[in-house]
């Protein structure tokens, strides 16, 4: 869906954005619209909308006001021209792939990711020959240094999920723009309360809404942002869902009838009315409410993580922490460049004790929940190399800092002291 330009402040666009008191009952809140399909004036305008010649609601799958609410808001936050919801951040990152790319196209990838993204990127190079071209490291350097005449993509995670490296978004977005490819950001774990990536360069962002933007772990839901500037025409034959006629439609032209958000586009139409991963009404109404308190949310998230990391790194019991906002941190340059408020609330700690002290420093707490999610208003803790990222090598666990050793944790909002206390004690059980 797409978004006007943003004419209000950070917080103020989290509380509207996207919204307005309904016309036909004057209700406050977004309603939720629990309907599958909308009824047509006349066959006409049910022709014209499936032929794409005007906008409207025809199916659920497709759009939804209340999920169009969604769309315009996090569109708006994020700075982007459109937005496109789906059931979930695995979906987004599908969708973003798919779209973007044909069986032998090959795309740049950061070597740290979600172990889920690994997962499925593996899987669809495995099955579809969509190939990932892994970085070593993760410098503008270490991407460009993958780039072959095959890719049509970069894409990074903003802040590296379980680590917290904040990356270098504007120097790998000048690698992208050197080599004409579009920068694809997954943004879960800054939220746009922290960075924003298509100021630093990014084509794309890419949420799993699950996390920060619902903020209390009720839904499941993504998004999918489309910056409006990626000339999709630019080499032709290269993105052909945006560039080349669609028989179907009337040998519609994404990049002449929607040049302000042609991705977004060809992500609707081949991605939702044709794969089918559309957003719950329900889901979207509650991440909405969600947003409404994510700046204030965010600020506390970080004091918090911030406290409890500086706390983890003093122990005897710890041998290191992996928050770059910690002074002599590696990665506290970029991380003040980026994200001045803080690198968000998820980091990994590593146990002296190995595998065993990490397991019974989980199963140990109290407050803090062990439960796989991360971006809740309640702490959590998990064991990534046995879960989230399972499926990577132990060298490529060490090299993500998610060795059998260490423990993610996602800091919430309870009062700090609380947190502290449960952690103390956890450890204390270590012996």
């Amino acid at each position: 869906m797409a978004t006007d330009t943003p004419t209000h402040r950070f917080a103020t666009q989290a509380i509207h954005a996207g919204a307005a008191p309904d016309p036909a009952t004057g209700a406050r809140v977004q309603p939720i619209y629990f309907t599958n399909g909308f009824v047509f004036e006349d066959t006409q305008q049910a022709a014209d909308i499936f032929a794409l010649r005007r906008t409207g609601f025809s199916y659920s799958r497709g759009s939804n006001p209340t999920v169009a609410a969604l769309e315009r808001r996090v569109a708006a936050l994020e700075g982007a021209k459109a937005a496109v919801a789906v059931a979930s951040g695995q979906s987004a990152v599908l969708m973003v792939l798919m779209t973007l790319m044909q069986s032998g196209d090959a795309y740049v990838a950061s070597s740290r990711l979600f172990g889920g993204s690994l997962g499925l990127m593996n899987r669809l190079d495995g099955r579809y020959h969509l190939k990932p071209q892994f970085t070593k490291g993760l410098t503008p350097a270490d991407f460009e240094a993958q780039i072959t005449p095959e890719t049509r993509a970069i894409i990074c995670e903003s802040i590296v999920n379980p680590c917290a490296t904040v990356m270098d978004l504007a120097g790998i977005a000048e690698v992208a723009r050197r080599h004409g490819l579009p920068l694809v950001v997954d943004n879960t774990l800054a939220s746009p309360a922290l960075i924003r990536p298509i100021e630093h360069g990014a084509d794309i962002v890419i949420h799993s809404t699950s996390k920060f933007l619902g903020g209390s772990g009720q839904t499941i839901g993504g998004v999918i942002c489309d910056a409006g500037r990626f000339d999709w025409a630019a080499v032709p034959g290269r993105y052909n869902l945006m560039s080349e006629p669609w028989a179907d439609y009337d040998d519609l032209v994404l990049t002449e009838r929607f040049p302000d958000f042609a991705f977004a586009s060809a992500c609707r139409v081949f991605g939702m009315r044709e794969l089918g991963p559309g957003l719950s009404p329900m889901n979207a109404f509650l991440t909405l409410t969600g947003i409404e308190t994510l700046p204030l949310r965010m600020e506390r998230h970080c004091a918090n993580a911030k406290t409890v990391a500086a706390f983890l790194k003093d122990h005897p019991a710890v041998d290191w922490v992996s928050y770059p906002a910690l002074p002599g941190q590696e990665g506290e340059a970029m991380a003040a460049r980026y994200v001045p408020q803080g690198p968000g609330s998820i980091f990994t700690v590593a146990l002296k004790g190995g595998e065993p002290a990490a397991v019974k420093f989980i199963m140990s707490l109290k407050l803090i929940s062990h439960l796989v999610n991360i971006g809740e208003i309640k702490s959590l803790a998990i064991h990534p190399a046995t879960t989230t990222h399972r499926q990577l090598s132990p060298a490529d666990k060490a090299a993500a800092m998610v060795g059998p050793e260490t423990v993610r944790l996602s800091i919430g909002l309870e009062n700090a002291e609380d947190l502290i206390a449960d952690v103390a004690q956890a450890l204390s059980q270590l012996g």
